[in-house]
């Protein structure tokens, strides 16, 4: 299993990236469900107590992805292939997301996340013992300095070009972050931290394949 701990600063309150999080999830779930083969599939959404995060919202969704797949690839696949599973438990500022593929019964990602007022400087914020931060790899994201692959960026969404008509905000700087900790108070900050879990149980290719979806994905 290859554990990582991503750290994720943006230029809002957690508030507003709640508001901004559901947006996302609908564009998403809009974005994924066209083409054939393809769509999301809700298949439980209920409250929840006792649960990850205290109280919150259950949700276990299916993800057909045949969209994603080149049509004559898909052609000599299974169905179940095609199939991806994700159970969410959302106690916001805290969530949890879990991705399974029936195909691929040793195969597993698991990401915990706190959304925190702060620039990401917490020390531990998932309470890891001394064996489990040793097996963590600390991963900070930049959303100004880290580079964007050519096919997924927009002018529109870059936060170096950005202004925010209803928030006056950006655009934002290359040592955005430190301007923000420099003047504590004047703009609102939080971190995403997420906890994120890759685990594909297969010899010989265990490695490489958890390696490579902490990179790509």
């Amino acid at each position: 299993m290859l554990i990582k701990e991503y750290r994720i600063p943006l230029p809002m309150s957690v508030e507003e990236y709640r508001i901004a999080q559901l947006y996302m999830i609908q564009k998403k779930s809009r974005e994924e469900t066209c083409g054939e083969g393809s769509g999301v599939e809700i298949l439980e959404n209920r409250p929840y107590v006792d649960g990850p995060g205290g109280s919150g919202q259950y949700t276990h969704k299916v993800y057909h992805i045949g969209m994603h797949i080149p049509s004559w690839f898909r052609s000599i696949l299974p169905k179940a292939a095609l199939r991806v599973e994700e159970e969410s438990w959302n106690a916001y500022p805290y969530t949890r997301t879990r991705y399974t593929c029936p195909f691929v019964e040793k195969f597993s990602i698991d990401i915990e996340t706190y959304y925190k007022t702060d620039p990401g400087d917490h020390s531990n914020v998932f309470n890891l013992s001394a064996a489990e931060k040793r097996q963590t790899i600390l991963d900070p994201i930049d959303i100004v300095k880290d580079p964007i692959p050519p096919h997924e960026y927009k002018a529109e969404e870059d936060p170096k070009l950005y202004k925010s008509v209803k928030t006056k905000r950006g655009p934002l700087s290359e040592d955005w972050i430190q301007e923000y900790k420099n003047n504590p108070g004047k703009y609102p900050i939080m971190c995403a931290y997420k906890l994120c879990k890759v685990e594909f149980r297969y010899w010989g290719m265990q490695s490489k394949i958890e390696r490579f979806i902490h990179d790509v994905g």
